[in-house]
Parts: C-alpha cells; structure tokens; sequence
C-alpha cells in the first residue's frame, strides 16, 4: 500500500508552498496512526532541526514542519528501498539501514537529511531525522516512463505467470482482491494533488494489491517449492515497478507544488 513518508511528502510539500494547513498534514499523517512523534539519530540531525536525541522526549510533527521551513526545505523525495536496491538513499550508514528496514522513507537531498518512519506502538508512528552518509542526487523517473513501465511488468508477469501456470484463477480472488483494498488506510491528497499522478498511484494500488494475493502461501497452481521459487521471480519486475510508479508519482505531485510557488514568485 501506498506509505506514510508518501502521504508526508505531498501534505508537507502543499503546506510549505502555501496550497495547505499545517492542521491539514496532520489530519492527513492519522490514516498512519494516531499519533505521531519525532526524534533524531545524530547530533547533526537534532542541530540541524532543533529536535531531541532518540530516548529523549519527542517532538511533534509540528516542530518537524516548522523546522523544514526553517532549514528552507525545497524538495522532499520518496525512496522505496528493498534489499539489492537502495538508490537514492546517499550510501550506507545508519539511515540506509533505518530505510531498508522500514521500507519507507524521504531524501532532502538539498539539506543533506532523510527521514523514516516506523510503527513503535499500537497507533504511534515514530519519524526519525538522519544525517546522510553521503550527498544523493536522487533518481529522477518521469511519470510518463513509470507509468509505461508499469504496464509492460503487467504484460511480461501475465505472460511468464501463464507460461509457469502459477496464475490459475482459485475460488474468491475478487473477493480477496476486495477486501484487500479495503483494508488500506483511506488516504486523501491535498487540492492540486496533479490528476495523472493521482491516476497512477491508484493504478500501483490496485496491482499492489493483486500482487499481495499472488504472493501469499496458497497461490493458484504453485504446488510446489520450485514453483513458488519461480513465480516469485515472475512476479518481482513488477513489484520493482510498482515501487518505481509509486515514487514517481509522489515525487511529481512534490515537484508540481514546487513549481507553482516558483511561478507565483
């Protein structure tokens, strides 16, 4: 499903181009949890943002919001980091791991800082600040080219998935595929979200979810572990090109926003 550091990255980037209430990022972080804190890794990062040290009191998103005004934030850049693929994330260290672990994450590539947020309680959602190891210049994917990406991994996975007959329809798959989608957090985009980005990222939903059902232990016709190994590598491009439309998506919608206070300056 789409992720936390997703719906941060729009509502914050509106919010810093004057198209949003700071009341509305927050309402917006509640599909993620109830409440929300935030804490930094290193002494860099807590300088940097004026937060606490991690084991200290947290601070509020509010203090994170006013701390990216501060620091002049201009671009907030979604990574979607999986083992063996961690462009974007300005090397190793500390943050690459906190990613990869979580999955989820934001670059300010222009103040050298990322950002991840994890689960820690039931209903609270911990961001964390880090200094990056390294300068990143992130990877820039044109909507257009995610969104044609995605629809060849679509053409390539069905045909490979009916080659290796592991895509046999079983009993109830829309029915799964329903309640699947239901079961995302309802998350809202802010006026001026662009259309088409909002197009693709319901599009990376839908086969998001369809991949989840593909890929849990009772799939139609993989009955044995070498199937199971193959469908598995059948079905990874197009997870790769989910992650990369999601991105795209999100990243555009923060690019856009930016642009309209440029031409309003």
């Amino acid at each position: 499903m789409c992720r936390p550091s997703a719906t941060f990255a729009v509502w914050s980037s509106a919010w810093l181009n004057g198209a949003a209430a700071s009341d509305d990022v927050l309402d917006a972080l509640l599909a993620w949890g109830e409440a929300h804190d935030v804490v930094a890794a290193d002494t860099a990062a807590a300088d940097g943002f004026a937060l606490p040290l991690a084991f200290n009191r947290a601070a509020t998103p509010v203090q994170l919001l006013m701390a990216l005004r501060s620091q002049g934030a201009k671009s907030l850049q979604l990574v979607l980091p999986v083992p063996g693929d961690v462009r974007g994330l300005g090397g190793g260290g500390p943050f690459t791991e906190a990613a990869l672990r979580a999955g989820d994450a934001l670059v300010l590539p222009d103040l050298g800082f990322g950002l991840v947020p994890e689960p820690i309680a039931e209903g609270l959602v911990r961001w964390t600040v880090y200094s990056l190891s390294s300068p990143t210049t992130p990877e820039y994917v044109p909507l257009g080219e995610a969104e044609h990406g995605l629809t060849d991994a679509i053409r390539n996975s069905a045909g490979a998935l009916q080659t290796l007959d592991v895509a046999s329809d079983r009993p109830g798959v829309r029915a799964e595929l329903s309640a699947h989608l239901r079961s995302r957090p309802d998350v809202d985009w802010p006026a001026g979200t662009p259309g088409r980005a909002l197009r693709v990222l319901q599009r990376a939903e839908e086969i998001a979810a369809i991949l989840a059902i593909a890929s849990s232990d009772d799939p139609g016709g993989a009955l044995s572990a070498s199937a199971s190994t193959l469908r598995a590598q059948a079905l990874r491009p197009l997870s790769d090109a989910v992650r990369t439309a999601r991105c795209a998506a999100v990243n555009e919608a923060v690019r856009v926003f930016a642009e309209q206070t440029a031409r309003e300056g």
